[in-house]
């Protein structure tokens, strides 16, 4: 273990820039996992970390203790003060990991079922949407440059570890996804008069979520193998775009699993 006492001890500067600013962290090319359950997914699903760091006072919980045991990278242990500075959480346990972000190479042709997140702005949603994409079984997530950065600390903690059962493409080019496909692509549209219940789900499919405001784009919509709506009574106009992911997604698994033989 190494320990940092200094507000001016560069590498302590450079993790407070970086947990200051999402941009930060995309430029490098880093994450940061804050608390418990991220870190101990991390090490269960990806493997070590770049870094650990721990505040002083968070050593003498076992859980903490449980991850440091594990760490075989340096372990970074800071005064609490100085620690809560680099954590969003508020009453949280201080952990924190310092990784690479994942990077795949490229993005895949649409084969299998696979979520596009079309401007989706809100850190919250984007990460309740990769949770539920992950709890539902699929594997690929693409996200159009207007989208929120995917590996920010807000939507991995939104997310629930769930990044780390994904492989996860930003900046992807969606329209041209979607015109190479090669499974129906399903745009979500609160105005579509097809509802999703009346969709052959049992398939792989590839559904397109928009911006909260705006919604899918006019050029996705176009593109689109099917726009589908999800029925509501009342009178509220639709539900929040994360709320409509869980519809869509559980709905397919409900009909992949009734499709499958006894």
């Amino acid at each position: 273990m190494k320990t940092i006492t200094s507000r001016d001890n560069a590498f302590y500067k450079e993790l407070k820039h970086l947990a200051g600013s999402a941009q930060a962290l995309r430029r490098a090319g880093k994450a940061l996992l804050d608390g418990v359950h991220l870190c101990q997914s991390w090490l269960d699903l990806k493997g070590q970390p770049q870094h650990c760091i721990v505040s002083e006072g968070a050593l003498a919980n076992p859980e903490v203790a449980a991850i440091v045991g594990r760490v075989q990278a340096e372990t970074i242990v800071l005064p609490d003060a100085l620690f809560g500075a680099l954590s969003q959480v508020e009453h949280g346990v201080h952990v924190l990991f310092l990784v690479d972000t994942p990077r795949p190479a490229r993005a895949p042709a649409l084969v299998e079922s696979a979520v596009l997140l079309d401007g989706v702005q809100d850190p919250g949603n984007a990460g309740s949407i990769l949770r539920s994409a992950g709890a539902a079984g699929i594997r690929q997530v693409y996200c159009s440059p207007g989208t929120a950065s995917i590996w920010s600390p807000k939507v991995l903690r939104a997310a629930m570890g769930a990044h780390f059962v994904l492989d996860v493409f930003e900046q992807a080019d969606l329209a041209a996804l979607v015109r190479a496909a090669r499974v129906p692509v399903l745009a979500t549209s609160g105005y579509a008069a097809e509802r999703i219940h009346d969709v052959d789900l049992a398939r792989p499919v590839a559904w397109v979520l928009g911006h909260e405001g705006q919604g899918v784009s006019r050029e996705l919509l176009d593109l689109a193998t099917h726009r589908v709506a999800i029925p509501h009574a009342g009178a509220v106009e639709s539900l929040n775009v994360a709320a409509c992911a869980a519809v869509c997604f559980f709905e397919q698994l409900r009909q992949q699993q009734a499709s499958r033989p006894a």
